[in-house]
């Protein structure tokens, strides 16, 4: 696999991407988008995450991030994928959900062709990466984070959409705490 996509830099600011295998649906349930919520906070708490800007979508989930001084973005975001797909896939077989069979048979299919010896996959592999070099760029990343509701028709106004940062930096307390751009 590419690296081109990997943070190499530790003191980078990130826009990534993390994306479900085959692009599946998996955070429609409210359970499995709390999840992730939890997930991020508790990275935010311990594990070094500097979170500025966020929108979890039904497949995918964008962060602009980087790592504190004496974390490594990598690891972090490893951590976290390892955490959710465990989660989530343990709340899908416990059930109730409509499409238990067919979502673990897609995780379970996803991982057969691993090196490494796990039941389930969940996220594609990497995060696609790209840094933020110049404050114009990471604003037009984050305004694309936070668009990215709006153009999928899910929202009118970016603001309104729970899962994202987009209501923070609009004035209005958000699922995370996030540290912004501009200010």
């Amino acid at each position: 696999m590419s690296d081109k996509y990997t943070p190499h830099n530790p003191d980078g600011l990130y826009f990534l991407t993390l994306t479900a295998v085959d692009w599946v649906d998996v955070f429609t349930r409210k359970e499995f988008k709390q999840v992730i919520v939890d997930s991020l906070r508790y990275c935010q708490q311990h594990k070094g995450l500097e979170l500025y800007g966020w929108c979890l979508m039904p497949s995918h989930l964008h962060l602009l991030a980087r790592a504190a001084e004496g974390f490594k973005l990598g690891p972090i975001i490893r951590d976290f994928k390892k955490f959710t797909t465990k989660t989530i896939v343990r709340l899908a077989q416990e059930g109730p959900e409509s499409r238990q069979e067919w979502l673990l048979y897609r995780f379970e299919y996803a991982a057969k062709f691993l090196r490494r010896l796990e039941a389930h996959k969940m996220w594609q592999d990497g995060s696609h990466a790209m840094e933020c070099y110049t404050l114009a760029f990471t604003r037009q990343k984050l305004q694309y984070i936070h668009q990215n509701p709006v153009q999928d028709w899910r929202v009118a106004e970016a603001e309104h959409y729970l899962f994202s940062s987009a209501g923070a930096y609009a004035g209005v307390p958000g699922m995370l705490d996030v540290l912004f751009i501009d200010r």
